[in-house]
């Protein structure tokens, strides 16, 4: 009862944070608040198994990418702030706070991949399915995924709108969520 308490408050505050971008089906804040909510699952239903067995080798790898996932979370939200010269009078409902930037940020982790963010949510929502392996951890981890691919689709998409040929000329250096790779 209390998993699902958890479950519905959080999915209010994700519904209150994205209420405008739900309103816009090809924005990338669409399939965005499915990835979120897919991640909120994971953690509500793993939650009590995040300290069982510590040293097994999934509780390693978990470990290894949550903290990745930190990581990368924080390196990115500083690369946006100091480079993106962000500007809080952008009216659109599909960013965040600190994704209302006016330059294309190309520094700190977005020099390797055009999608920390999303790459540092990746890690958290496998990190987490590896805390309690099971087929419905398995199919919201595989969601999560699905939806943050879609989600990168569509805000590229939009960046080569607002930016033109200088992110043509970034997603030819660069790969979407895994440095060199993918």
């Amino acid at each position: 009862m209390l998993e699902l308490t958890i479950f519905i408050l959080g999915s209010l505050g994700l519904i209150y944070i994205s209420r405008q971008a739900l309103t816009i089906p090809y924005s990338h804040g669409f399939p965005r608040f499915f990835a979120f909510e897919a991640t909120l699952g994971l953690v509500v239903l793993n939650a009590e198994k995040w300290f069982n067995q510590p040293f097994s080798l999934p509780q390693i790898i978990s470990w290894a990418l949550l903290l990745n996932a930190l990581a990368l979370a924080i390196h990115s939200i500083w690369a946006l702030r100091t480079y993106g010269a962000l500007d809080s009078t952008i009216q659109d409902p599909n960013r965040l706070a600190f994704e209302k930037t006016t330059r294309l940020v190309i520094q700190g982790p977005y020099q390797f991949i055009r999608h920390p963010m999303y790459a540092s949510l990746l890690c958290l929502a496998w990190g987490v399915f590896l805390k309690q392996i099971t087929l419905l951890s398995g199919l919201l981890a595989f969601l999560v995924s699905l939806t943050l691919f879609l989600t990168s689709v569509y805000e590229e998409r939009e960046n080569l709108s607002f930016f033109g040929q200088a992110y043509v000329n970034y997603m030819q250096h660069t790969k979407r969520f895994i440095p060199f790779i993918f």
